[in-house]
């Protein structure tokens, strides 16, 4: 498995801001109201993002302490894929919730302070989800097998 690319965390988050400024614009356009998410939703990517960082926590132990047959290679695994869809998902949310602000803010009359605070929290909870699925990412990361300096990465479990 390899670790995820700062370009498609770049995409992700590009293409979630336009999806989510668009899908404001389309819904005044058409005399609906717009979306505004939930105070939920930025406290579950926050709780997210602790729940990865405590999961990988015990991997990262025992990567450091050097005794990695007491870590189950499939939880391992499990876990590493986590991580790199908390990463992804991070950097997905937090585009749509900056898209969200950035309708929001440019809107001629602005509505309740309440909604740009809720969308500001989501793209801030959307990047504390991304940080710490790459953390936990590399948490999960084994050392090199060889000493070679040619090796791309450290193998991921």
């Amino acid at each position: 498995m390899r670790r995820v690319s700062v370009p498609v965390l770049v995409a992700l988050a590009l293409g979630g801001a336009s999806v989510g400024f668009l899908v404001e614009f389309m819904l005044a356009v058409t005399g609906r109201r717009v979306i505004v998410p939930p105070w939920s939703l930025p406290v579950t990517l926050v709780v997210a993002g602790a729940v990865v960082l405590l999961l990988a926590w015990p991997i990262r132990r025992a990567v450091v302490a050097g005794t990695l047959r007491r870590v189950n290679p499939f939880q391992a695994a499990r876990v590493a894929a986590f991580a790199k869809a908390c990463a992804l998902c991070g950097a997905l949310l937090s585009g749509v919730g900056g898209g969200i602000t950035l309708y929001l803010l440019t809107r001629t009359v602005v509505g309740s302070v309440s909604s740009v605070v809720l969308a500001v929290a989501t793209m801030v909870a959307g990047v504390v989800l991304l940080v710490a699925g790459l953390i936990a990412e590399h948490f999960c990361m084994l050392p090199p097998d060889d000493p070679n300096p040619e090796q791309e990465d450290a193998a991921c479990v």
